[in-house]
């Protein structure tokens, strides 16, 4: 009886096989079956969210969403994926300030936290450029500074598989694999991340108190501005970071430059209105300790940096908001040291633990 013997070099190749054969590609489950079970969003607390009624949450479509979020064949040579750059142990977002792409060239602006986008209702980026969040799911795979891919090749790549194949089925009733399907996919997913377990959260249903610190940097946040009345002023931020996602779903210019230093013209790209010069979409404050660097731009470091920059650093601009710039003309908030180390101390009571340790969100593969 003849044996063959197996080389190193083909023992490899074989490794190599078998390691390209992932857990979607061998669905090795029971035959696909269209299962529009509903996916139950689970928070408390705070108002419902808005979602659209063509692209309810169903099970099967957040695991498929799930799955092309952390598949790194949406981009174009293999090594990125959307959650390369929207990690869950920094709340969904990058540390780096401006994201390197497949080709290697840095993005323009910092990358944004994708979770509770189920409550956001004013477009998606930035500059609101993304209607809806299914728009602006598949932008980044077609970005030359990001992912570098046409849809068109994802497509062929996804109906290569036999898992993707199965999913869709499962998803969406037939194994048709297409732009409009990766998109409503991809926004299940991303809306069914929630955050809204935090210390404060805890903290507002009575089961936790406060320290001294937080408690006093919590008065300092909701309290408004005054200069009249130095004891009671506040820092006012929630001018702008209110209500259960602490911010407001508006386009704001917020004196990170002067008239006649913008690098970036922000929502005046869209909506070509001068009043929107230097305006940019107003974020979460929930988990701002894991999501550093700040602002559009990630030119801020640090929270001490933001606190700083809004208490005396802010630029003169005909579109600074109103209300930031009353402080700008009255010489800042004058905030204290100890006044800038409660806000802080409250800031991080926003952050989520459950949110970063949820195997839901989990790379699935």
């Amino acid at each position: 009886m003849n044996t063959k013997k197996v080389t190193v070099g083909s023992l490899l190749l074989l490794l190599v096989f078998i390691g390209a054969c992932s857990n979607d590609d061998q669905d090795g489950t029971d035959p696909a079956v269209f299962d529009d079970s509903p996916y139950t969003l689970v928070y408390e607390g705070v108002e419902d969210p808005n979602l659209n009624p063509d692209n309810p949450l169903t099970i099967e479509g957040v695991k498929l969403g799930r799955m092309l979020f952390y598949d790194a064949r949406l981009s174009k040579d293999g090594s990125q994926s959307c959650a390369s750059c929207h990690r869950q142990e920094h709340a969904f977002t990058d540390t780096a300030r401006f994201s390197i792409g497949v080709e290697g060239l840095k993005g323009k602006r910092q990358a944004m936290s994708v979770f509770n986008t189920a409550w956001h209702s004013n477009e998606f980026f930035w500059d609101g450029r993304a209607h809806l969040l299914r728009d602006q799911a598949v932008l980044p795979i077609q970005d030359p500074l990001e992912m570098n891919e046409s849809l068109g090749n994802v497509i062929d790549k996804l109906k290569a598989s036999e898992g993707y194949r199965n999913q869709f089925i499962r998803a969406f009733g037939s194994e048709d694999i297409d732009a409009d399907r990766i998109a409503l996919a991809l926004e299940q997913f991303m809306n069914s991340i929630v955050s809204f377990s935090s210390k404060y959260d805890r903290y507002l249903k009575g089961e936790l108190s406060l320290s001294a610190s937080e408690e006093r940097g919590r008065v300092l946040f909701f309290a408004e501005f005054n200069p009249g009345f130095p004891n009671t002023s506040g820092a006012d931020c929630a001018h702008c970071h209110s209500g259960s996602t602490f911010e407001n779903d508006r386009y704001m210019n917020n004196g990170l430059s002067a008239d006649g230093d913008y690098q970036d013209s922000g929502r005046y790209n869209v909506s070509l209105n001068p009043r929107d010069i230097g305006s940019f979409k107003v974020t979460t404050l929930r988990n701002i300790e894991l999501t550093a660097p700040y602002m559009h731009d990630g030119s801020l470091s640090t929270l001490e940096e933001v606190i700083d920059h809004y208490n005396n650093g802010l630029e003169a601009s005909v579109n600074l908001d109103p209300a930031l710039e009353y402080t700008r003309v009255t010489g800042g908030l004058k905030l204290s040291s100890q006044d800038k180390a409660d806000l802080i101390a409250f800031l991080k009571t926003l952050t989520d633990q459950e949110l970063i340790n949820d195997p839901r969100y989990s790379d699935p593969f």
